[in-house]
This record gives C-alpha cells, sequence and structure tokens, in this order.
C-alpha cells in the first residue's frame, strides 16, 4: 500500500517542501550547464514537506513502500510545464496499476501552487493522483542537484512577459529554478532512473517515461 494515499486529493492538497536535516543539500548551481543532478544507482535525498495548516510530511527513501516518481518542473507560470502535466494525466491511471506513486515539486509558493496552473491543466488533472509540492525555496530542487541560478538575461527576458506571473516564484526571491528532471526512487531508497534535458523546454513525451518506469521497475 503507498504511503502517500492517506494525502487528500490534488484540489486539497497544498505541500510546502523543506528540505530534512538529513538531506543533501547543496549550493545553487550558478549556472545551467553547472547543474549535477543524483545519478542513477545514488541514494535520493530525504525531505519534508509541511502542508498547508503546517503539518510536517517526511519522505524517506528509506522506508518507502512503492517506488516514487519525482518529477520537478518550473511552475504554473510556464507552458511548457503545464503542456507536460497535461501530457502525463493520460498515463497516471498506468503509473498506479503499476504501484508507482507521482509527485511533482515545483517553484511556486503553496498559495499559488494549484491555482497558478492554466485552467486546461487543471481540467486534465482533476482527481487524478497528482501530488503537487511547492519547493519554492528549492531545497528539494539543491538535494536533487537541479537547482540552478538564471542568468542575467533570461531574468530579464523572463520579467519582461506581462502573462507570466513570477511573484509566487523562485524566481522572485532566488533569481532561480528547477531545472524540469525526472527520478525514479526505488523501495531500497535508490535512484533508479533519471531523466533531464538541459534545455528546460524539452520534456520526455509521457509513453516514452511510463514505458522506462516499467522497465525500471521490472528490473528492480
Amino acid at each position: 500500500m503507498s504511503r502517500f494515499r492517506s494525502l487528500q486529493p490534488l484540489t486539497a492538497l497544498l505541500l510546502t517542501v523543506a528540505i530534512a536535516p538529513w538531506g543533501f543539500a547543496q549550493e545553487l548551481a550558478p549556472s545551467i550547464d553547472d547543474i549535477q543532478p543524483v545519478a542513477v544507482g545514488d541514494r535520493a535525498p530525504a525531505f519534508t514537506a509541511y502542508q498547508a495548516d503546517a503539518t510536517p510530511w517526511d519522505f524517506d527513501p528509506a522506508s518507502l513502500e512503492q517506488p516514487a516518481l519525482i518529477v520537478f518542473y518550473r511552475g504554473g507560470w510556464c507552458g511548457a510545464c503545464n503542456q507536460q502535466l497535461q501530457d502525463l494525466a493520460a498515463v497516471m491511471p498506468d503509473f498506479a496499476a503499476i504501484g508507482v506513486d507521482v509527485l511533482f515539486p515545483n517553484g511556486d509558493r503553496p498559495e499559488i501552487l494549484y491555482s497558478s496552473l492554466k485552467p486546461e491543466t487543471k481540467l486534465a488533472i482533476e482527481g487524478l493522483d497528482y501530488f503537487l509540492l511547492s519547493d519554492s525555496d528549492l531545497g528539494v530542487a539543491r538535494a536533487f542537484g537541479v537547482a540552478y541560478v538564471l542568468a542575467d538575461d533570461v531574468l530579464t527576458r523572463y520579467r519582461a512577459r506581462e502573462h507570466w506571473d513570477l511573484a509566487g516564484s523562485s524566481i522572485d526571491k532566488h533569481d532561480a529554478l528547477p531545472l524540469p528532471s525526472i527520478f525514479l526512487v526505488d523501495t531500497d531508497g535508490v535512484v533508479a532512473f533519471r531523466y533531464y534535458d538541459p534545455d528546460p523546454r524539452v520534456r520526455m513525451p509521457a509513453d516514452s517515461l511510463l514505458e522506462a518506469v516499467k522497465q525500471a521497475v521490472a528490473g528492480d
């Protein structure tokens, strides 16, 4: 039985994530070219999530009852991230069927975690076991080695886009973002699969991700 099933559905779930004292915090990478993601075969970092009522909730990779797929995205302002969530909606029942929990840490603050998403994204993921996690201080992204500082010209370009509300994003406080990336943590607490592309606009297709996760779980 999944250790996450006691959590509420997406519409009622707003989590703030902080790295636990026993995690593996790293510094922000000075650029996207300097990130050093946790590798396949490495032990996954632990972290503590706080629900909207400040109740702590621990992610302990050493005591998982089933594998956890951790999908980092930038935030609800990001068009590619919204498309990714919509695409993954189609395979969420398949992940549930093979016994894999799916977590989505991102750079938005908890109060806009859900409201910042595009209407079509909310519709696509309604009722699914999507666990959106606020990582606005980038503690989890740093622990997984995928948090980086944006270049000055990128910051200027992003802030000039009127339709991008970055006030609730990690950009507002840290000038930094998580690189969209994916890690599968097995029940031994070890990273069994990872995916990332240095171009933050590139995402792994949902069907390809499902097949990769199936293979990793089968070989566990």
